[in-house]
């Protein structure tokens, strides 16, 4: 089977905050295939981040695509805000939410693309059912919170079974969808998850780091893409 192009997407996690406009700029520049917006509530994970507001401030002043991962509990009282706000994919943890399946399908009523995302410690054997009623399976290779954390072994295998059970349930006729993996990506790591079936990669850290020209962030992508 011929494989997928591989997606990249930097996160906004890595950049420097205090140049946020000129950052989100060199990622458009340079080619990315989206921005990746981590929304945190300090409730379901033990950090704050950004808003509706940071959301609609960066969309005023590009045209990239954006995901908005929501790391938040009641994901449902955001949705219309996050959409106004300018977001194109929202993403939303199965441990967040009692119904998910009612979470994504209100999200694409929104007009908008749906993902779910999966912590390292739950069950994959959670997401098959997901298949056909979302844009993107994201799994977790770090705990999600924080930037800079090291990548978790496991998560490859993670990849592989999922990628398997998409590829098994598209021959039946549903639909397929992205697996993307979030956390600890570098080149190792995105090499093993990309063999393992993933075909959307994000990136803080290591995109971010050093030299923020359009050149190293384009030479960085590369590298992910494999």
């Amino acid at each position: 089977m011929k494989r997928d192009r591989v997606l990249v997407a930097p996160s906004v996690m890595g950049a420097d905050l205090s140049r946020l406009g000129e950052e989100v700029a060199l990622v458009e520049s340079s080619g990315a295939d989206f921005l990746h917006i981590d929304v945190m509530d300090g409730h379901f994970v033990p950090n704050l981040t950004f808003g509706p507001d940071t959301i609609a401030a960066i969309n005023r002043t590009s045209d990239i695509f954006l995901e908005v991962h929501a790391m938040i509990y009641n994901p449902f009282d955001f949705i219309e805000k996050f959409v106004a706000s300018g977001a194109d994919r929202i993403v939303v943890h199965f441990e967040a939410s009692e119904d998910v399946e009612e979470l994504l399908a209100y999200i694409r009523r929104c007009g908008v693309q749906s993902g779910v995302a999966f912590s390292p410690e739950t069950s994959v054997e959670f997401i098959p059912k997901f298949f056909g009623k979302t844009d993107l399976i994201l799994l977790m290779s770090v705990h999600p919170g924080f930037s800079g954390q090291e990548f978790i072994s496991e998560t490859v295998d993670r990849v592989k079974f999922v990628r398997q059970e998409l590829d098994k349930a598209v021959e039946d006729g549903i639909s397929p969808c992205l697996i993307e993996v979030d956390g600890g990506i570098d080149d190792h790591s995105a090499y093993s998850c990309v063999e393992a079936g993933a075909n959307a990669l994000v990136a803080a850290s290591y995109l971010f780091k050093g030299d923020n020209s359009v050149e190293a962030m384009q030479q960085r992508i590369a590298l992910l893409r494999g």
